[in-house]
């Protein structure tokens, strides 16, 4: 007999994750299958922010931006390893928006989610301010506001890691091949990455399937969508980092868009992102050269340093699952979640969920269990917004003190690791270790920072099974070996 969970989750997305989070925590039993690796698709190729989304009020997204603002310190309390605050500059450009429009959008984001932890705006001069130095000489006016950084595709891994902790199973590498509605139940039918077929059977799905939703629907489940998704295409390009300081900048285009340019792993710069509708397959996004001379013309347009193609040492591009308002411009669609629940005679339901975004995705899983309590109404209460992810518990969320803390207990590890492995894991950075005492412990190093005992860890503990999972997505390892090094441990692990 196939066995039974009360909730089984298709999508190892954030929000995929975040559901299957909620759901083990409020007593559910939960599956989870992932039809590659965790936060393979769009997850892993975000512009790597928790934030309210400024440029969102010019289109009225005052709920949206007010729930994204408390979902920021949310996220800062429950995972400051992995969520850091930044703050952004915002050249003033008067050909694009008024001085008085900025300065209001920047009184309501600092007042609409009950900001605690980070400071408010504040309007600099850009001649004479340490933050207007790389910009060029006829922008003199600047905003500086507070907003958040995130590692991604480690936020999926440690809601993941907190699911299974509660109880639930997660499935990576494992497809939903079919789904069909019998006796109450859904019957579904998984294939592993080998060919392994299996059998098991959930009183809920929830499609969390995010670009693959609609997909899911017509091939796994065979029924047709009420809703849509509408895929935007969103590119980024890395170069190395150009000016002093730990600001990020905000700059405005003249397409009333934004182009974000962010301190990334210490000394390179991440650029992003586009805005473009997608049609293709969402596995073969790629970023292509209109959007290259798009990022590098906008930065151009601001900074002093003058960036070309040859400057990009890295780029990567991701399909946005946004839910389909119809708004003829692509920077207009909402960046709102929408639930849709098939429950015909109460029975089975099956919950779809369509668009959102990072900062939302807690709150997200939040809405969709309380979608799914007349189904359960036995249901457990939300529980999510003060625990912590795993590695987040540090007393007062105060990542500077554990770091310093965790360095000053392991005097023999070079500052860089250190900071490497307090970022990462949090307070699971001495699981990591494993009682290392001195470098020969943690195994052969491969380049840069990286460690086999780090890359056995990962095995172990967080579903890595390839090269690519533990360097592009555990980690950023692959920024900072070169392509010998990269080749020479994908070697290792596959032998």
């Amino acid at each position: 007999m196939a066995e039974v969970f009360d909730v089984l989750v298709i999508g190892g997305g954030v929000n995929g994750a975040g559901i299957a989070r909620d759901a083990a925590g409020r007593g559910l039993s939960v599956l989870m299958a992932e039809k590659d690796d965790l936060a393979s698709g769009t997850s892993s190729r975000s512009g790597k922010l928790v934030h309210g989304g400024l440029r969102y009020l010019e289109y009225y997204e005052f709920r949206l931006v007010r729930e994204a603002l408390i979902e920021r310190e949310v996220l800062l309390r429950a995972a400051p390893h992995i969520v850091w605050p930044m703050r952004f500059v915002l050249p003033h450009s008067p050909e694009q928006r008024p001085a008085w429009m900025v300065r209001l959008g920047l009184f309501l984001y600092d007042h609409l989610g009950g900001r605690e932890k980070l400071p408010g705006c504040r309007r600099i001069d850009l001649r004479r301010d340490p933050e207007g130095a790389p910009i060029r000489d006829q922008f003199r006016t600047g905003f500086e506001y507070s907003d958040c950084c995130v590692d991604d595709a480690r936020l999926v891994v440690l809601n993941a890691l907190d699911a299974a902790a509660r109880g639930a199973a997660v499935l990576t590498r494992t497809e939903v091949v079919s789904a069909r509605r019998e006796g109450g139940l859904w019957r579904v039918s998984l294939r592993d990455a080998d060919g392994t077929a299996r059998e098991v059977a959930a009183k809920i799905l929830v499609n969390a399937a995010g670009p693959w939703v609609e997909r899911v629907l017509r091939g796994a489940l065979g029924m047709n969508a009420a809703r849509h998704v509408r895929l935007v295409k969103g590119s980024h390009l890395i170069v190395r980092k150009f000016w002093d300081g730990p600001q990020a900048y905000l700059l405005q285009n003249s397409d009333k868009r934004v182009v974000f340019v962010n301190p990334y792993e210490d000394d390179l710069a991440l650029i992003g992102t586009t805005d473009i509708p997608f049609e293709g397959v969402a596995e073969e996004v790629a970023v292509d050269r209109a959007e290259r001379a798009y990022l590098l013309g906008i930065v151009n347009r601001y900074m002093r340093t003058a960036l070309t193609e040859s400057d990009i040492i890295a780029e990567y591009s991701g399909v946005r699952p946004l839910y389909d308002d119809a708004a003829a411009n692509p920077s207009a669609v909402t960046r709102d979640y929408v639930f849709d629940i098939d429950a015909p005679g109460g029975q089975a339901p099956l919950l779809s969920v369509f668009g959102g975004k990072i900062t939302t995705y807690r709150k997200l899983a939040e809405h969709a269990l309380e979608k799914l309590r007349p189904f359960r109404p036995d249901l457990a209460p939300a529980w999510t917004a003060r625990a912590a992810l795993p590695g987040g518990d540090m007393a007062g969320a105060d990542f500077a003190r554990f770091a310093a803390a965790f360095t000053a207990r392991h005097p023999w590890l070079p500052t860089p690791l250190a900071a490497h492995y307090a970022r990462l894991y949090g307070t699971r950075a001495e699981a990591v270790l494993g009682g290392a005492a001195g470098l020969g412990d943690l195994g052969r190093h491969f380049g840069g920072l990286l460690y086999a005992r780090e890359a056995e860890f990962l095995r172990a503990q967080e579903w890595a099974h390839t090269a690519e999972d533990i360097l592009t997505r555990r980690t950023k390892h692959y920024l900072h070996l070169s392509p010998a090094e990269a080749d020479a441990f994908g070697q290792w692990m596959s032998a």
